[in-house]
């Protein structure tokens, strides 16, 4: 597989060290970062534009008359995803500069990165490295923050910024892709900086995959002969019902079960990692761990049990649920066969070790 990689990359310095990130990509200039975004076209996590996002925090400040804070989410990401563990382990000068520039533009007087308790330490580093004047707090805090104007931008938009503050525009649209597959058994997980443009068959080694998961849990099964051809591109993924959603790419290997690697993921989105129900609306809390335990079962399910969850987008008071909705929905009708094997108390896997990685509650 050749990977067709953005130039001027997200994680191209060589170590963590504030030395190493000047070394490759030198001192952060002045900039504004809504004209920066606006410019580039710059798309934060979801898809909306992060130019408006700072221009509409920046008139609510006005409005105010409050001093706004910036956020760097670095915890909202896909489980199977691993982008932002690798900006925040391997360039957080990059995202700090980024929440800096941000913070600037809209004369903020706090900045937060939110992070998870694994990848604090790097961070933290970090920040004893700089000498930044505004004070920037390593917290998981509530939005709005203190009542004021808050704009939460997540990590990779943050650190692109960076970038185009020194003129590193590359492709439009390049993004951090997560990559899981397996090779002799053994299974591999890494992440590149990939234009949009890519296929997918140059990103991932797909001889003997049987599916692809485009978009982590959020998103949906594509059969691996269908992928070859897709670009990263989301017109590309759309016209097979795709979307690239968090940027997981994972080639699901050809002994394993698609229905209970399916299962495992909406298990996962049901509970918190200690295995207790989300309890926030009956979708999570009844409804999914019923629609998993049938996607695992080797006997018949539920007669429309799981064509009811496949069907109905928009229930919850989150976005898990329709989350799951489209990912039981492809995997309905990528595994086909499976489905039917399952029927009859079958199925046509000789693996069943967890490919993704989930909770060890739903393993």
């Amino acid at each position: 597989m050749t990977a067709a990689l953005a130039p001027a990359g997200l994680l191209d310095a060589t170590g963590a060290a504030l030395a190493d990130h000047l070394a490759a990509h030198g001192p952060l200039p002045a900039a504004d970062a809504a004209a920066l975004a606006g410019s580039a076209g710059l798309t934060a996590r979801g898809g909306l534009p992060a130019a408006g996002r700072i221009r509409s925090v920046a008139q609510a400040a006005l409005t105010a008359r409050r001093a706004p804070v910036v956020v760097a989410d670095g915890v909202g990401g896909d489980p199977a995803g691993l982008g932002d563990r690798a900006l925040l382990t391997r360039a957080p000068h990059l995202v700090l500069d980024g929440l800096a520039l941000a913070g600037r533009t809209l004369g903020a007087t706090t900045l937060a990165l939110a992070a998870p308790a694994d990848r604090l330490a790097t961070v933290l580093r970090a920040v004893a490295e700089r000498g930044d004047a505004v004070r920037l707090d390593v917290v998981v805090p509530p939005s709005p923050v203190g009542g004021r104007p808050t704009l939460v931008l997540d990590v990779e938009t943050l650190a692109r910024l960076a970038l185009l503050a020194r003129g590193c525009t590359g492709p439009a649209g390049a993004r951090l892709v997560t990559r899981r597959w397996e090779a002799a058994g053994v299974p591999h997980a890494d992440v590149v900086d990939a234009d949009p443009g890519t296929r997918l068959a140059d990103l991932l080694p797909l001889g003997g995959a049987r599916a692809v998961l485009v978009g982590g849990g959020s998103g949906t099964w594509v059969p691996a002969a269908a992928a070859r051809g897709l670009r990263l591109d989301g017109a590309d993924l759309a016209a097979v019902g795709a979307h690239p959603g968090a940027v997981v790419l994972a080639a699901l290997p050809g002994d394993r079960c698609g229905l209970l690697e399916t299962a495992r993921v909406v298990a996962a989105l049901t509970g918190d990692p200690t295995g207790a129900p989300a309890g926030r609306c009956g979708p999570c809390a009844d409804h999914l761990s019923r629609v998993a335990a049938a996607l695992a079962a080797t006997v018949p399910p539920p007669p429309g049990l799981l064509d009811d969850v496949a069907g109905r987008p928009g229930c919850g008071a989150c976005r898990h649920a329709d989350g799951a909705a489209r990912l039981v929905a492809g995997a309905l009708e990528v595994f086909a066969d499976e489905v039917t094997a399952h029927r009859y108390g079958s199925c046509t896997a000789t693996s069943w070790a967890p490919f993704l990685p989930v909770p060890a509650h739903v393993r």
